[in-house]
């Protein structure tokens, strides 16, 4: 296995908009695996392709639950309102506070190709949506109503980091 590089904010590859994928290969699930391990060694809940140079559709998760890997996701329907620290990779050292719908419900393709529906909220959603705006050149910072300082937070386990 690879760890790749985690471009960091200012880079280029962060805002680019990322093609769809359309060959589900044995080099694809290579990526994907790198992805994860370069996720996991970084302490992240979660990994799209752009952080890693990759101008391509997918994404990796793990909020606790086990790795779930997204090729060309998609959020089709979303509910509810929520607010919560954010923080990012590809912005060390940085939190801001990001209202986002509570619940999505995310159209996918699996490593091989195959289409799943999944539906999620609390942490899951958040990250989700957290990765796919990547897809989109779009930066958690670009979103947060506001940045959270270390002096301001208070200890609390319900304050979420997607990556």
């Amino acid at each position: 296995m690879s760890r790749k590089k985690i471009y960091t904010i200012g880079a280029k590859e962060l805002r680019v908009k990322a093609n769809p994928i359309t060959k589900f290969d044995t080099r694809l699930g290579l990526i994907l695996r790198d992805m994860a391990q370069t996720m996991y060694d970084a302490e992240g809940i979660g990994l799209a392709a752009p952080q890693v140079g990759i101008a391509r559709r997918m994404i990796v998760v793990d909020v606790g639950e086990g790795l779930m890997e997204f090729i060309n996701p998609e959020i089709t329907a979303s509910s509810g309102e929520c607010g919560m620290g954010e923080g990012c990779l590809s912005v060390p050292g940085r939190r801001g506070y990001v209202i986002r719908p509570e619940k999505v419900t995310v159209s996918a393709q699996d490593k091989s190709g195959k289409p799943f529906v999944l539906e999620a909220d609390g942490l899951l959603a958040r990250c989700i949506q957290h990765e796919i705006d990547h897809l989109d050149g779009i930066l958690y910072v670009d979103k947060m109503a506001h940045e959270i300082f270390p002096e301001d937070e208070e200890e609390d386990d319900a304050e979420v980091r997607p990556e």
